[in-house]
């Protein structure tokens, strides 16, 4: 095994305990699942992960290390990033109704290019790689590489074991929500969410650093 069985044990409960965080990404596949089912749920969940995976190589070619240590790339990629995050949840407030009869009003190739770019954009992930998987790789335990590659797989396994879950369980209330005072309640708190992630984003990273 490329890393030692209780540390492995000890990132597992740490990462775990940060997926159960809530954050732009469940809150993203909750937003497209009620809206567009199980098909359009499960292709933002797997936007979600190919984020993931980009920020693992972005990590283990040190693209990750010179953003984050430079002001003006960082601040860069936070603005960027809690503007298309702000976009996503003031579409909330556009009168989108939920569709029963088979329609989707988010495609699935949508909903993997905005969980992507959410994933992608978001300078907390960034800050994950590089302050938390470190701290479990040990050089004397062999390639340093592979480590970051198995600690990234073992990342994605626990995400996608909460998020499908996540997914399927929005759905289940879809007909529910098809009353249009839930749809507007849900279409709005959603919206508001997303855009006061994205107020946050713009605060730590970029105002309340200056």
């Amino acid at each position: 095994m490329p890393v030692d069985p209780t540390t492995l044990f000890a990132y597992s409960l740490t990462v775990g305990a940060i997926v159960l965080t809530p954050g732009p990404d469940p809150l993203l596949i909750l937003r497209y699942a009620l809206g567009s089912g199980h098909r359009v749920g499960l292709a933002t969940v797997a936007g979600v992960q190919i984020g993931l995976a980009g920020h693992t190589l972005l990590a283990i070619l040190g693209v990750s290390a010179v953003i984050a240590a430079s002001p003006v790339l960082f601040k860069a990629l936070a603005i960027v990033g809690a503007l298309y995050l702000g976009w996503i949840g003031l579409q909330g407030f556009r009168g989108h109704t939920l569709r029963l009869d088979g329609a989707t009003q988010v495609s699935a190739h949508k909903a993997v290019r905005d969980a992507i770019l959410c994933n992608l954009l978001n300078p907390k992930v960034i800050v994950l790689f590089l302050a938390l998987l470190p701290n479990f790789v040990d050089p004397t335990h062999g390639s340093v590489t592979i480590q970051l590659i198995f600690l990234a797989l073992v990342l994605l396994v626990i995400n996608i074991v909460w998020q499908v879950p996540l997914a399927w369980a929005a759905v289940s209330v879809r007909r529910w929500l098809a009353r249009p005072r839930v749809q507007v309640a849900v279409n709005a708190g959603t919206g508001t969410i997303l855009v006061g992630f994205a107020l946050l984003m713009l605060w730590e990273h970029v105002l309340g650093a200056a």
